[in-house]
């Protein structure tokens, strides 16, 4: 049962130690035209987006960092967030739907390998899967390593049996995140995973106690129902390791709705999920 619904909360700039971190989904960014052959035939181009809205939603969310999913490239992602405000940083896998991260100016970004083994199809597959983003954001005081994700849609909530479908690419990505986990957890670093999981992650989820077996985590969604759209399961998630669990901000989980906007033309079917981190 959904329980817990979040609402849009007012935001404020960020005190020195408080960092605002969200993850947000922006539903095929792009600047090709309709019709390109990089996009299916049900997608339409970038002519359809409304891109001054978007920026002004990003402004809204006046986030510290934001990890993005589904965005062709810097050029496109400048456009909804300022690079006057933020550095911008992405995959340089050569997919339409990258990840990437927007980080405000006065942090400090240092970029780690991409985590490449998240792209489990073969090399002649037809469709490609999305590498991870890893980075370490720094401010005067303390880290944090940051890994962002977009892993293979269609396995919701089905058990860890289920061998047809998306199931096992999934299981087979959540094994290399959980690689990469487990040696921040050697290492002894805080870090969080933040992303499009396209998994109902909950307390309950088999897949996320298998997680939480050898990678203990705080899963900032669960208990949690999301109004995006009018009210739906969390697929959006940020997952805290090591230190950071005890930096989260008890209750400081928002999700930023489009206010009169009742259908996501031009906007994106992801609402921005936040979460507040007090960094020592």
């Amino acid at each position: 049962m959904l329980a817990g619904l979040i609402g849009i909360a007012s935001m404020g700039t960020a005190s020195a130690h408080i960092l605002k971190l969200s993850t947000w989904n922006m539903d095929w960014l792009t600047l090709r035209p309709s019709g390109d052959g990089a996009l299916p035939d049900d997608v339409p181009g970038g002519g359809h987006r409304d891109f001054p809205k978007l920026a002004a939603y990003a402004r809204h969310l006046d986030s510290d960092v934001v990890a993005f999913e589904e965005v062709d490239g810097p050029i496109v992602a400048s456009r909804v967030f300022s690079p006057k405000t933020y550095q911008i940083l992405l995959t340089p896998d050569a997919v339409v739907q990258r990840v990437g991260v927007a980080v405000r100016r006065d942090l400090h970004v240092t970029v780690n390998e991409e985590l490449s083994a998240l792209n489990v199809a073969s090399p002649d597959a037809p469709h490609q899967l999305r590498g991870g983003l890893d980075v370490t954001i720094s401010d005067a005081h303390a880290s944090l390593r940051l890994l962002v994700v977009h892993l293979k849609t269609g396995c919701w909530d089905q058990p860890l049996n289920q061998r047809q479908h998306s199931c096992p690419t999934l299981y087979q990505q959540v094994r290399v995140m959980q690689d990469w986990m487990l040696e921040r957890q050697d290492e002894g670093e805080a870090y969080a995973v933040l992303g499009d999981f396209n998994r109902r992650l909950t307390l309950h989820d088999p897949l996320m106690q298998q997680i939480e077996t050898e990678t203990p985590v705080t899963l900032t969604t669960a208990a949690k129902a999301s109004p995006c759209w009018g009210g739906e399961y969390f697929i959006d998630h940020i997952l805290l390791g090591n230190a950071a669990q005890n930096w989260l901000v008890p209750d400081s989980l928002r999700v930023m709705t489009y206010k009169n906007d009742t259908a996501p033309a031009g906007l994106s079917d992801h609402c921005p999920v936040s979460v507040r981190l007090d960094m020592p």
